[in-house]
């Protein structure tokens, strides 16, 4: 992470290096998660759906993989006793249950009310609402893992 590059004569030291690595650690974690998501995604299903690069759900959870970048990061330089590291925790543990209960039932839901508007009895059933909004188990722990490992590469 330490680069240096050289401009016009000068030596510049990368803004890596001197930026803040656990807010870039976060958003690399889930950058990569959702890039990763999009690619598991088009390879799975043999076609590319763009959508998948910017919408939620799926595997694995760019919103896990964020926020145990996140934690982890903190821990990492930190430690696993401070402040930091358990106001984070706790807000990460939030974050993780919203996306396993909250929001994994409003796409349940979405499915369901899909469903009925497609049927004869509603005529604007050409209208949907997102289906992909919540996480599976798995997709969460896949998203928590891929924070972990992205976390590490800054730590």
């Amino acid at each position: 992470m330490h680069a240096i590059f050289w401009a016009r004569g000068k030596r510049l030291t990368s803004w890596l290096a001197h930026g803040n690595r656990i807010l870039i650690s976060a958003l690399t974690a889930a950058l990569s998660a959702q890039l990763l998501k999009f690619v598991l995604y088009a390879i799975g299903r043999r076609k590319a759906q763009y959508e998948r690069l910017f919408g939620a759900g799926g595997m694995p959870s760019s919103h896990s993989a964020m926020v145990a970048a996140l934690v982890f990061s903190i821990a990492f330089r930190y430690g696993w006793k401070s402040p930091d590291f358990a106001i984070s925790s706790v807000f990460g543990l939030i974050v993780l249950y919203d996306a396993l209960s909250v929001r994994r039932t409003v796409g349940l839901q979405s499915r369901y009310l899909n469903r009925l508007a497609r049927s004869d009895d509603y005529p604007d059933g050409d209208k949907s609402l997102p289906e992909f909004v919540g996480h599976t188990p798995m997709e969460v722990i896949a998203g928590t893992l891929w924070g972990l490992l992205i976390s590490r590469l800054f730590y």
